[in-house]
């Protein structure tokens, strides 16, 4: 085993780079839906003695610090290829997006699923440049990858609109027990607790000599906070006891339509019928369709029409509602400018919206989706990319327009719901802390249909159960092909419908508990543990 680490640590070139790519692509094992988190073992251990071996290239001796421009280099290169397999691995479903309509977007199949992934292990590269510059010879080498990398990840949520799907994070925080540490430290926190967990077993291979007979310690201290993490989780499990909001029966509605041809305004009628006839479906001798339910939920882009400019389509679906039953569905919604502030020219904006209807077919609340997908639901930089033929996926002239306000949707007979369309709910800390006092429930539509039979569906209802954890909140989401689900606030699926199905799906809505620690401070939370791993770095390196 020694002899493998050395020939690692020592590989160069291409060696290298394939043992950087697959030791990423075997990471993304640890993610949903095959959540094998000893997986993340294999880049994490990678990473360190691969960096060992550039850093020792200009190691020097009486400061212990690894300088010099050849083995940065080869740092950003080592971290990009382990980012690239990564995330290659992990978005491998990207692809099934771009052949809906193969004949206009098949050509760009490549930019999806090679593209975004190189252009994502940027940001790794970068962490691993930043961990190169604190890099020492001892155990505080794990203190300096996690910090760097954990930096890195948290940045790729933010910067250029923010893309934190899949974040290392996810490894523990797809796990129901160890993902309970989310309400204390929320995603970012996980993230640096990932990566000081997996990559200290790396430790083990140091020889015992030159002052590192100590290597057996953070092995030791990470199986330590491992335990501690699933204790955590078990107990706080147990504990949980959850009661169901009194005089609510949902309804969850998973139509299964298709992302093809079908989906056109043409077929308004036909798919209106289908959404009400499976809307009022029995599934039990107790359950006799609508009559039974409060409120019936309806997932994203239920519609190919503007719901809130139809109104045979809103008396339909008064009449089946009849005042007894409250709906809250996802829609496309119109506004024209107003023609006395732009005298001679009337603009028109599209909303991805969620939209509340009252039982006599009247909209009551309503919510634009604020964070945008780039190319699917807007085309950025669309004046140069259009003229090149490039456009987004959604049939909406010039795309979406970004929501401007974040709000808790009002909705008769429910808890104030926070809104979540599709991705919103993969962001950290998307729920603000006076917000978070006033809500009783997140709320979210999705159309996870562009991705198909895929893992991606999988992997977007993980994150999303892990809102739930974080805020203290259940969850209520409803997906056009998959996976619909009534999640407690502690990330408990109370029920769920599988992926790729039609069928309907009742049940009661659990109650919010007290907000968890990263409820109440969302930055400050994670933020102290990073600073508690940059001080015990910085004190090691001043002693040594």
């Amino acid at each position: 085993m020694i002899r493998i680490i050395h020939s690692i640590m020592l590989s160069y070139g291409w060696k290298r780079r394939l043992v950087a790519f697959v030791s990423g692509a075997i990471g993304a094992l640890a993610l949903s839906p095959v959540d094998f988190f000893p997986a993340m073992l294999a880049p994490l251990c990678a990473a360190v003695w691969l960096l060992d071996g550039a850093a020792s290239v200009s190691l020097k001796r009486a400061s212990g610090r690894a300088t010099g421009w050849p083995s940065i280099r080869t740092s950003l290169s080592i971290g990009w290829w382990i980012g690239f397999g990564y995330f290659v691995a992990g978005f491998w479903w990207l692809g099934a997006a771009f052949l809906v309509e193969a004949d206009q977007f098949a050509w760009a199949l490549p930019l999806g699923v090679a593209g975004l992934p190189a252009l994502l292990a940027c940001f790794t590269a970068l962490g691993f440049a930043v961990a190169h510059l604190f890099w020492s010879a001892n155990w505080t080498r794990i203190l300096a990858l996690a910090l760097g990398l954990s930096a890195a990840e948290w940045l790729r949520g933010i910067l250029f609109t923010g893309f934190p799907w899949n974040d290392i994070g996810m490894t523990l925080g797809g796990n129901i027990v160890l993902g309970q540490a989310a309400s204390l430290v929320g995603l970012h926190g996980l993230t640096l607790l990932t990566i000081l967990i997996f990559a200290s077993p790396a430790v083990l291979a140091d020889l015992a000599s030159d002052g590192r007979r100590l290597r057996h310690v953070p092995f030791w201290s990470a199986a330590l906070v491992l335990a501690a993490l699933v204790t955590f989780g078990a107990l706080r499990l147990s504990t949980g006891n959850v009661e169901a909001q009194p005089g609510v029966k949902i309804r969850i509605v998973q139509p299964n339509v298709p992302q093809d041809d079908k989906f056109r305004p043409e077929n308004k009628e036909a798919i209106l019928r289908h959404y009400l006839e499976l809307s009022d479906r029995a599934t039990s001798p107790g359950t006799s369709g609508l009559s039974d339910v409060t409120h019936l939920i309806w997932p994203e882009s239920a519609f190919p029409f503007i719901l809130s400019r139809d109104a045979w389509a809103l008396s339909q679906i008064g009449e089946a509602l009849k005042s007894r039953t409250i709906l809250i569905t996802g829609a496309a919604r119109m506004e024209a400018s107003d023609p006395a502030q732009l005298p001679g020219e009337t603009r028109v904006a599209y909303y991805n919206a969620i939209q509340v209807v009252g039982g006599s077919g009247v909209i009551l609340d309503s919510y634009d989706k604020m964070h945008l997908v780039p190319f699917g639901e807007y085309l950025p930089f669309s004046d140069w990319l259009e003229a090149l033929g490039i456009r987004h996926f959604v049939h909406i002239p010039g795309g979406f327009e970004s929501g401007s306000l974040a709000k808790l949707l009002s909705i008769p007979g429910l808890p104030a719901a926070f809104p979540l369309i599709c991705y919103e709910a993969i962001f950290p800390g998307v729920v603000d802390p006076m917000s978070r006092d006033q809500a009783g429930l997140l709320l979210n539509v999705t159309n996870d249909g562009w991705f198909g039979l895929t893992s991606g569906p999988h992997q977007h209802l993980a994150q999303a159960r892990l809102r739930s954890i974080e805020e203290g909140l259940p969850l209520v989401r409803a997906a056009n092909t998959g996976i619909s689900a009534i999640i407690d606030p502690y990330g408990r699926i109370q029920g769920s419908l599988p992926l790729g199905i039609e069928g309907v799906l009742d049940g009661s809505l659990p109650q919010a508990i007290k907000p968890p620690l990263y409820a109440q401070f969302p930055m400050g939370a994670p933020l102290a543990l990073y600073t508690f791993v940059l001080l015990v770095l910085i004190a090691s390196r001043r002693q040594r």
